[in-house]
Order: structure tokens, then C-alpha cells, then sequence
């Protein structure tokens, strides 16, 4: 695994955005620890970040979206959790 260091906030942005476009992985800051991320639509990345973490494939990942409407790029809803999104989002 490739260690990038960058210090600049804007630069550390358009970095991190190259490598998460290019399949990459990168550590973000949460408010209690650091997690990896990668693009969720990137098949590659996705699998890096299993990989990296050792994490067995039935151990599901977490998947950060603004919306119903991104949500559903990436995942199928049966008509009782669509009801429930469109509820409570």
C-alpha cells in the first residue's frame, strides 16, 4: 500500500479526489477516529479497501450518500425500505 503525506488542505482535496477517482484509498477523519474511503461505484476500490483491512467479503461496507436518488445508484430497495427513505430522509 502506497503512504501519501500532504499538508495543504487544498492540495490534500485535489489529491485525495485523484486517488479516489483512480481506485485509490484514503484515510479520512472522522470525530473519533480515522476511517478508509473509497469511491463506492468503483469496483476497484472497493475491493482495495477489503483488502486493506483484511475485512472478509460477507463483512459488508458502510457507503456514504447525500440522498435517495444517490442511494440507488448503488444499491436496490424493495418497495417497503423505498417507502421508509423517501419518510425519513
Amino acid at each position: 500500500m502506497r503512504v501519501a503525506e500532504i499538508l495543504a488542505a487544498s492540495e490534500a482535496m485535489e489529491r485525495a479526489l485523484a486517488l479516489l477517482e483512480g481506485g485509490d484509498v484514503v484515510a479520512i477523519p472522522t470525530e473519533t477516529v480515522y476511517g478508509l474511503a473509497a469511491d463506492a461505484t468503483n469496483g476497484v476500490g472497493v475491493a482495495r479497501i477489503f483488502e486493506v483491512k483484511g475485512r472478509p467479503r460477507f463483512n459488508p461496507l458502510i457507503a456514504h450518500v447525500a440522498d435517495l436518488a444517490m442511494a440507488e445508484r448503488i444499491a436496490l430497495f424493495d418497495p417497503a425500505s423505498k417507502r421508509l427513505a423517501q419518510t425519513f430522509w
